[in-house]
Formats: C-alpha cells, structure tokens, sequence
C-alpha cells in the first residue's frame, strides 16, 4: 500500500470500529490523514501544572493537576454519597465531584498529592469552577506503566477532544496510525510545497513534520513542525484564493459608469451635509471598479455608524444612471424595512421615478420580502422585470426563481456574514453577464483575516465617523455580585427615558420555545439571521440556566422596575408586520423601551436611543456585542451601554466584557474576537457545510507567514494557472479545499 492511498484509509482499518465511530461522530475525523492533522491543542511539560484559573466556561478541556484534598460527603440522610477533590496549580483552583456508588473508589485513588490528566466539561457550581464525573488517568501511578512512561516523555500532546473520547485516548489511536505509517516508510507521501520554496525557508519535509508535531521531543521539534505545517495550510489556502482572483478576472462585466449630470448628481445635490473624506475615497474606489469590463469584487468594511449604506447607495445609483438595476440584499426583514426607508428618505422625489411627483430624474425604489402580500408582490417582480424599478431592496426573497431582473448591473449584499453561499450565488446569476459585486460588513476586520478569508476581494475601509455622532460609555453589571448595580442599571434607563430619550434591552433568546430548543446567543432564526454566538458555547448547560427571554423579561420589566414606561418586544417570529410597527412606532418615540433579541444587532437607526441593556451578555460573541452597542450613541446624546452578566470576577467570560467596556475600536475588538475563537469559526465553516482547512495557522498570530504565503502563490498562479506543473500541489488544493470548499471562498 503506497502511503498516498494509507492517508486516505478509513480509521476503522487501523484503529478499531468503535474508536473509528467516535473520531467519525464527534470530531470529524474519517481518515488516517484526518487523524494525523488533528494535531495537539497544546504540550504539558513533565511537571507541569495547568493554569486552572483561565479554563472557559462549557468547554470539553484536559488538564493536567495535582490533587490538593478530597472529601467524601454523605446526603439524603446518609443514602447518598458525593466525593468532592480539590485539583491546584498554586494560582488557581478546580473542584471534581463524583456521585453516587462509585464515589469510594474514586477517593481511595484521588489522594492528596497524586497528579494526572483530567477530561471533562467546565461549569460553574457555587461560584466554582467545577468538572462533573471528569474521566482521569493517573500519570504517577505504578499499575499503569504506559502512562508513566508517557508522562516521562519531556512533553506530553494534549488533544481537542470531546467527551465522549478523551485526549489520552486520541493519543493512543495517533500512536497507531504513525506505527503504521512508519511500516510504510511514509514512502510516496506527497509534499504539496514546491521543493524550491520549501528548502528555500528552510521548512522540515512534510513526514518529519507530522512526527515531530505528534510526537516531539523538545520544543524545538514543536516550533519546527509547526512552522512547516503553518506553511502548508497558508499557501495552499492562498493558491486557492490566487486562482480565484484569476478566473474572476477574466471575466466579462457590463462597465457601469455615473452619468455627471444624472440621478447621483441630483442625489449629491440634495444632501443635507457633506460626505466624510472616507466616503468620498471608497466611493471614489467604487465608482472605478464599476467603470471596468470586468466584475467589481470588493469588501467594504467599516465601523458601526461610519456611513456603509451611503457609499453602497450612491454606487447602486451610478449603475442606475448607466442603465441598469442594483439590489441589496438584506439579511433579515427588520433591515431589509430599515434600508427601505432610509433610502426612500434620503433619495425624496429621486425614489418615485415614474410616479405622480416624481422627479424627471427619478427611479422606482421597490421592497421585496417573502411576506409581502400577493397583489404588491406582483407589482415588485413586474417593475423588476419591465427595469421600472432600478433598485430593489429586501430579503433572501429576491433570489425565488420568479424573479427576474430586466437588467441587474451591481448587487450589494449586506452583513455578508448572515449569507449562505447558495443565496449569494443565485442572486449574481440573475445578471445577463456577471453583475458587479459590492459586499459590505460592520464588523471589522484585521489584515491577516481580510487576506484569508476574502483573499480574492479588494478591500477598502471606513474608519471615519460621520459629524455628530456620540460618544459609548459602556460598563459591565455584575449580577451576581452586586445585586443593586442592576437595580441602578433600570434607574438609568428610567432616567433617560424621563429625559425623552429611549431604550434597548437585548436578550440571548425569544422565550415559549418547544423543550430543548432554546437558541444561542445571537439566533433569531425565525428572521432567517444568525449571529457570531458565544465563542466558549455557553449554551446553557446543565449547571446554568436557560437565557433570559425577550418575552419573559418585556412582561417582568414592565410590571417591575419599568413600571408606567411603555415597553414593547421585537424578536423574529412576530409576523412582518407586527414587527414593522412596533420599529416604526419606536423610531417615532412612541414606545419608551424596546426588548429584542439580535434582530436589531444591525442597521437599526433611532438617534434618540441613548441606552442599551444587553442581559446575559457573556453569552454573546465579542463582535456582536460591539454590534449591538452601535445601535445608541447615534443623535446629539452621548450612549450608554450596560453588560449585565452573572459570570465570575477573573473567568474568561468576564474578561471578554471587560475587553469590550474598555474600548470603543472595533478592530481591537475584533483581533481579540478571533483569538478566543477556533479557526475554523473565523473562516466561517458553518457556512460552507465542509471542515475548515485551518488546524495549524492562526490568523491574527500568523501574519508574516500568511502574507508572504499570499504572495507566493500569486507568483505560482500567475505562471502556472492550471498548476499543471505542481501536481502535488492540485492533490493538496483537491484534498483540502475541494470544490464546495473552493466555490466558499469565491463568495467571501
């Protein structure tokens, strides 16, 4: 057997079924090349203890501890045991319970002293850390020669693991499958770096890579192995998005370019103030890239409130001006009703072309949401296809078969993020010839991700503020703690609302849901929207309780401490309308305070709302709660944001809303966003349906390798498009960016 097919080998051939089953189940690993690059999390030296203090919350960790004292506790009038052990590193502290029959012989192997691997889920029990009925290997123990002799080795690998497989056990199957494949001599492994690169760097050859990364003999061995695989995973990525940026060159586009006396003159005319000198550059971007016989491709990111839609709006106004249709696609109703209004607000006449009162100049503004009623509905497709309307805003509706655009010249498509690949691809294909292609995000993003990624967009930023926006204050509330500072968070929020100033609370979930079926932070799934969620997965386990609910806390609010305000609910699975007339009659002041989940994280514009309370807020993602905090400070009134949270002084939880009250700039925020989270989250692999190619590369710590790796790979590309001399590395591209993998990365 050559080692190209071994690789391929399913695990059940070389570790066992059942071990195969759990690898297949609960880590995705199918086969031996799986398995080899599921690489240890981290190494603990012989001796060393874990730090205990900075382990997350509802997380599957191994630790590596020494046990301090343990107690056996007698309950339910001595019919019931429960063992309590105490694990130390000398700064921080872990308890293990154990229930039940079991619970004496646990004590009489859990003595004081006594050191070992521990495998379970991370809660909270009276304010303490806590691992319940952990599994555990004592490393120090004479029965057991094999983990003594690994606990002798100066490192020991600890793996991602999960709890039904611990990362002893994942050590265990690793070590067969390099037995196996030192049998073979690791002979015909293919090495998808050109040997010229690779030498070049210096790089270990890719068999001594994943032998040194398994099983390493000093850190020296780790830096080495990891440098090579980090190379690896950055420049075949690169290749991918190298390719793509060739192909999406070639294509041929419909130039779109402003007419000087047109629509978006008589639209600049009428402006009520002056452009930032950021907008006038991006749109200056904009306007260059639609003017090309090629497809426009680019990301325009940009702070929370730094003018994105005014840029996209004049861009959709240019190709308008050049004869053709723009659409904005909208991840949820809320926004989709929101950029509706806005842009019929700002354009005035401009927006009834064709209309009684309308302007000469004008064109047709049309929405399109999948709740609309059926005569509007025909009335919206007949405009789209006649060209009556030139620009169409709304929601995943616009991508049904039956809508058909006379000639669609430009799609912009906001919170890129909220978008399956599916749904960005069949809006483009209604374009005669590819449209061009703007893609908007407020959630800022570092160099490193940007060339990642969206590798194959052009990128231009917004970082400037418009006049008269506010200043955020934000601060966290600890619940638990400090009962009275939630108490004087609702004072606050009466305040401002005596003052004529209105309110958010933001909850993690809707309430009424079916058993189990209680959503993460951030998913409103009945508006079709999905946030970034809690980076640790804090989804409620079976230490903590459910989040709070916007149907819950409207009623408590508004029968407590909210009292004679006038309180209203949004969340997702209100019908259409409902949910636009409680936002329009909160845009008009006649609702006090507004409780919502995420449904308004974006796009949401109400300059008179000074205050926002986010309850739960560590179960929200750092992103997104930056997100939300956007949503006040938008008038003359500064903003104030309260995190209300119950999570413990000094655990990872808290410290990310430390991070988030302690600056108002979203690129710092989003760096710290993203090395608390797994890789494959930033590349978004929930999108793309397929495992995220990243194990090794981290993309806010690898920056130098990712951009020298970027431009490597042009150069390839641009010599060598179909890499018909690089076989090696096309079976790599194949393997770990296969076809649906690829089409991910095409659409940002």
């Amino acid at each position: 057997m050559d080692t190209a097919s071994a690789l391929g080998e399913p695990l059940k051939k070389t570790v066992g079924g059942t071990t195969a089953k759990v690898l297949a189940d609960h880590l995705g690993l199918h086969t031996t090349g799986d398995l080899l690059h599921h690489y240890p999390r981290r190494y603990a030296e012989r001796g060393e203890l874990t730090r205990l203090a900075e382990l997350p919350l509802d997380e599957h960790v191994t630790v590596v501890a020494q046990v301090a004292d343990a107690r056996l506790l007698s309950f339910n009038r001595g019919r019931g045991q429960r063992l309590e052990v105490t694990l130390t590193d000398g700064s921080g502290r872990l308890q293990l319970v154990f229930f039940g029959r079991g619970a004496y012989a646990h004590e009489k192997k859990l003595l004081p002293g006594r050191r070992g691997m521990f495998a379970g889920k991370v809660s909270v029990f009276n304010r303490k850390l806590q691992l319940a009925h952990p599994d555990y290997k004592l490393l120090d123990e004479d029965s057991d020669r094999a983990a003594a002799e690994k606990f002798a080795r100066a490192l020991l690998p600890l793996y991602p693991a999960c709890r039904q497989l611990s990362s002893w056990q994942i050590e265990q199957a690793v070590d067969t499958v390099l037995t196996s494949m030192a049998a073979i001599g690791w002979a015909g492994l293919t090495d998808p770096l050109p040997e010229a690169l690779r030498e070049g760097r210096g790089l270990l050859p890719l068999a001594d890579a994943l032998r040194a990364v398994h099983r390493p003999a000093s850190h020296a061995d780790v830096h080495a192995a990891r440098d090579r695989l980090k190379w690896d995973e950055a420049f075949v990525l690169q290749v991918a998005l190298a390719r793509r940026r060739s192909a999406e060159a070639a294509l041929p586009a419909v130039p779109r370019e402003a007419s000087r006396d047109g629509l978006l003159a008589a639209f600049d005319a009428r402006l009520p103030f002056t452009l930032t000198e950021g907008q006038r550059q991006v749109s200056a971007e904009v306007f260059a890239d639609l003017a090309t016989a090629h497809p426009m491709h680019r990301l325009l990111q940009g702070e929370v409130g730094s003018g994105k839609t005014m840029v996209a709006l004049r861009a959709m106004l240019a190709v308008v001006d050049a004869g053709g249709q723009a659409a904005l696609l909208a991840p949820t109703e809320v926004l989709a009703q929101q950029h509706h209004r806005s842009v019929v607000e700002m354009m005035g006449e401009l927006a009834e072309g064709g209309m009684l009162g309308g302007a000469e100049l004008g064109t047709k503004v049309v929405l399109l949401t999948g709740s609309m009623g059926a005569a509007a509905r025909r009335k919206a497709l007949l405009d789209l296809a006649t060209g009556e309307a030139g620009i169409v805003i709304g929601t995943h509706a616009l991508i049904e078969d039956k809508v058909r655009f006379h000639d669609l010249g430009l799609v912009v498509v906001d919170e890129q993020h909220r978008f399956g690949v599916e749904q960005r691809d069949a809006l483009r294909a209604k374009g005669a010839q590819p449209p061009h292609l703007l893609v908007m995000t407020a959630t800022p993003i570092p160099r490193t991700v940007a060339m990642t990624v969206f590798g194959d967009l052009d990128v231009s930023v917004l970082d400037q503020l418009p006049a008269g926006r506010s200043p955020i204050a934000s601060h966290v509330v600890p619940a638990a703690d400090k009962p009275h500072f939630l108490a004087r968070a609702w004072e606050r929020v009466r305040e401002e609302a005596e003052a004529g100033h209105q309110a958010y609370v933001v909850c993690p979930r809707i309430g009424d849901e079916e058993p189990g079926a209680d959503r993460a932070a951030g998913q409103d799934a009945a508006d079709g929207g999905a946030g970034d969620g809690p980076e640790d997965g804090a989804d409620g386990g079976a230490e903590r309780r459910p989040p709070l609910a916007v149907l819950e806390v409207a009623g408590r609010l508004a029968d407590g401490p909210l009292a004679s305000l006038r309180v209203e609910a949004l969340h997702g699975r209100m019908a259409p309308d409902a949910k636009d007339d409680v936002m329009r009659r909160f845009a008009a002041g006649e609702v006090d305070v507004l409780v919502a989940t995420t449904v308004i994280e974006v796009g949401v514009n109400v300059p008179n709302a000074t205050v926002m309370v986010i309850l739960d807020a560590d179960r929200f993602g750092v992103s997104q709660l930056h997100q939300l905090r956007g949503r006040v400070g938008r008038g003359a009134a500064p903003g104030l944001c309260l995190l209300v949270s119950e999570a413990p002084e000094g655990s990872a939880a808290r410290g990310r809303l430390d991070a988030v009250a302690a600056t108002l700039d979203g690129f710092e925020l989003s760096r710290i966003d993203l090395e608390q989270r797994r890789e494959g989250d930033v590349l978004g692999q929930a999108q793309s349906g397929v495992r995220s190619s990243l194990r090794m590369l981290t993309v806010i710590e690898d920056e130098d390798v990712i951009a020298e790796a970027r431009a490597e790979a042009t150069a390839l590309v641009a010599a060598d498009p179909g890499l018909d001399a690089h076989p090696e590395l096309r079976l790599a591209l194949d393997a770990l960016l296969d076809e649906e993998r690829e089409q991910y990365l095409d659409k940002g």
